[in-house]
């Protein structure tokens, strides 16, 4: 059995594409995954699932998940699932200094592939001092010291055609945490 995390790109913004998050567990459990649990109203879960003979992959489980949505709720999700191992590299790899932080000031911007520096190379990262950003593994940490709602490096790395071939979803450092916590192995 492994736990993963789904993380749902713009759910349940502004009163448009509602997913309720006790509909969303139905769905996952119509799929036949387990411990199935949701956290906050913006498009987090995370569920245990069996293996199959083929091993699913991240992005096929992703795939069937999309479809489910899809089919369940009349439009499209893009969705992105991630284990336990993922996310806690991603905790572990942040190169800012995030124990000393508000969960508000630090970003990871999940990607459904890898993303390079060339993406990225218009943008006059000087300008937006002090804000900041750094490329991972499929990740893009984000330092908004005033948080995101006032980051205009936020703004910027926000735009579409930065990341048109690409689906990509924003969590704060608390939920960053809390999913690689909730996907942690049970003793």
């Amino acid at each position: 059995m492994t736990t993963y995390a789904l993380l749902l790109r713009g759910i349940n913004v502004g009163g448009h594409r509602k997913v309720p998050m006790a509909q969303l567990r139905s769905v996952l459990e119509e799929l036949g995954h387990r411990d199935v649990r949701t956290y906050l109203q913006s498009g987090n879960a995370v569920f245990t699932t069996e293996p199959t003979d083929g091993g699913d992959t991240d992005e096929e489980l992703a795939a069937a998940i999309e479809a489910a949505i899809e089919k369940h709720f009349g439009f499209r999700v893009d969705c992105l699932v991630r284990d336990h191992a993922y996310l806690t590299a991603v905790a572990a790899d942040c190169p800012f200094p995030a124990a000393e932080l508000e969960g508000k000031q630090l970003h990871a911007f999940y990607f459904s592939g890898p993303v390079t520096e060339e993406r990225y190379a218009a943008l006059d990262r000087d300008s937006f001092l002090p804000e900041a950003f750094a490329l991972g593994d499929r990740v893009l940490y984000l330092y908004a010291p005033e948080g995101l709602g006032r980051s205009k490096l936020g703004e910027a790395l926000s735009r579409p055609a930065l990341h048109k071939d690409v689906t990509v979803t924003a969590r704060n450092w608390n939920t960053v945490a809390k999913l690689a916590e909730m996907t942690a192995p049970q003793s």
